[in-house]
């Protein structure tokens, strides 16, 4: 086992596969807008910098669409209702949340989600297995600004020396870095192996074992 005190997880396409329910709220804000629905795989791309990047993509035009504020609003809505309808665990997440958990390591969960969908699925999925969530709020830069895993070391008290970042996405590997912690890119998420490879990723899992063997 590695020095790692602290693990500091992404959540969507780390921990949680929630590409089904932000596709169907995705296209039922654009529905209620008059707007052209999107693709599964247009929303997986999207997918990184948070709930107004995405937004942002998906409307035509984006923020330049007089509907736009409006879309966001709808969205917002309807997810906080519907984002536990389809999302599950990512196979062999909760096997090492658990070894971690008997290794008596640190779990740390960052998120550009919104905060109030963020604590929400930390309840239903991890409420025991990890010490703190942080999603999108007031006074806290999304990433790949490294303030919300300073944040999170800062709660558990422990030095980012001892710390390791795990995530699935191009945005992941730059949070990594601007906040001087390794990372370890999954490859069962938003993003496939080349793509990482090509962003910057060096330590790779394929799979539940493999994360646990590099922790």
């Amino acid at each position: 086992m590695n020095h790692y005190q602290t693990v500091v997880f992404d959540l969507d396409g780390t921990l949680l596969d929630t590409l089904e329910d932000l596709k169907n709220s995705v296209n039922f804000a654009l529905r209620e807008c008059g707007m052209p629905e999107r693709t599964k795989d247009d929303i997986r791309r999207f997918l990184g910098n948070g709930m107004e990047f995405l937004m942002e993509r998906a409307v035509p035009q984006g923020r330049e669409h007089p509907q736009f504020e409006r879309a966001c609003q709808v969205f917002r809505e309807y997810y906080s209702i519907h984002c536990n309808d389809n999302t599950c665990l990512y196979n062999g997440v909760k096997d090492v949340l658990e070894w971690l958990r008997r290794h008596k390591i640190n779990v740390a969960i960052v998120s550009n989600k919104p905060d109030f969908a963020v604590q929400e699925l930390r309840e239903i999925y991890f409420n025991e297995m990890a010490d703190l969530a942080v999603g999108e709020k007031t006074g806290i830069s999304r990433k790949p600004a490294p303030d919300m895993v300073e944040h999170a070391l800062k709660e558990l008290n422990v030095a980012k020396e001892t710390a390791v970042y795990v995530g699935d996405s191009e945005v992941d590997i730059r949070t990594a870095a601007n906040s001087g912690l390794p990372c370890i890119s999954v490859t069962w998420g938003f993003r496939d192996e080349a793509f990482l490879r090509q962003h910057g990723a060096s330590l790779l899992a394929h799979n539940a074992k493999e994360l646990c063997e590099l922790l």
